[in-house]
């Protein structure tokens, strides 16, 4: 294991939005080759934030950096936000002044993750392809609309929308997808229990994004994942990438290249703008970016935990 300084540096940045305190909050740990697991685990619970990211030399010299990926109460493999918010940092941090663009290649838990990162005269920009095409899991199953209208505080009449129906997708997280009639059931929904942990233990999830059409966006969503010490999270980057299956599995996905515009966190003032774009082939998902913006909000020194 590395020797660790006496403090590490870190940043915080508010990802998939141009505008500060708003987005979601991210942060990152540089310099954090020697911290173990458990290490991690405690810096992330301290910065208790829906993610934090802990950045480090690549194993291969060829890529950027080695990143892991944490919740306040666990690793996951893969997140979109954290990607995004890192990559726009180590990228700025030696980019020339005005419009430029590069490559950022982030070795993460669930794969090798490419980034195209730009910045216009509006504001930096990254994109990423997602690592793994979303599938239906072997496990799991997807609860009657009465039982997630009660979990969720609606009527069964409620959940749904058109060709829209509940889905259950993999693509490194799992998540349960709840399309809702409004924006009225959208912004009426919230975890009620013991209903929430009924549906969420019978389709293996510990997450729900919720969503409904928008009228100043494509899809207007929500994500509540409580169980994993997040109430309700501003931007799900990996639930966005994911949701390409959701959509070809609701009709929506009609061309071979398809742009969607999803706003999330509205309700909960952190408003967030997330692009999705799906590549079909063969009528189905083959190529799935996720793009947003990030803005810098602070920088700081962190004692590490004891080992």
């Amino acid at each position: 294991m590395a020797c660790l300084p006496d403090t590490l540096s870190f940043a915080t940045c508010d990802v998939f939005t141009t505008r500060r305190f708003a987005g979601n909050p991210l942060a990152i740990v540089e310099g954090a080759d020697g911290l173990s697991t458990a290490q991690m685990q405690t810096i992330a619970r301290e910065f208790n934030l829906s993610e934090t990211i802990f950045v480090m030399a690549p194993d291969d010299p060829e890529h950027t950096a080695k990143v892991r990926i944490f919740f306040p109460t666990a690793e996951i493999p893969f997140a979109g936000h954290p990607t995004i918010g890192c990559a726009l940092h180590l990228a700025l941090k030696d980019a020339p002044e005005g419009a430029f663009e590069t490559r950022i290649v982030l070795e993460e838990v669930a794969g090798l993750v490419p980034v195209d990162v730009w910045r216009d005269d509006r504001a930096a920009w990254a994109e990423f392809q997602a690592p793994v095409l979303p599938f239906a899991p072997d496990k799991g199953e997807i609860p009657e609309d009465a039982l997630i209208g009660e979990a969720l505080g609606l009527a069964p009449q409620q959940i749904g929308f058109g060709s829209h129906r509940p889905g259950l997708w993999q693509g490194g997280p799992t998540f349960l997808y709840v399309p809702v009639s409004d924006m009225d059931a959208l912004a009426a929904a919230r975890p009620l229990e013991p209903a929430w942990s009924a549906i969420t233990d019978l389709a293996g999830v510990d997450s729900a994004y919720l969503y409904t059409p928008g009228t100043a966006c494509d899809f207007r969503a929500r994500v509540f994942a409580p169980t994993a010490g997040i109430p309700e999270d501003p931007a799900t980057g990996s639930a966005s990438a994911i949701f390409a299956a959701q959509l070809k599995a609701s009709g929506a996905l009609e061309a071979d290249t398809a742009q969607f515009t999803l706003h999330q966190g509205v309700e909960m003032g952190r408003a967030s703008e997330i692009v999705l774009t799906v590549h079909s082939d063969n009528g189905a998902p083959g190529r799935i970016l996720v793009r947003g913006s990030a803005v810098p909000v602070s920088t700081g020194r962190i004692v590490p935990p004891d080992a």
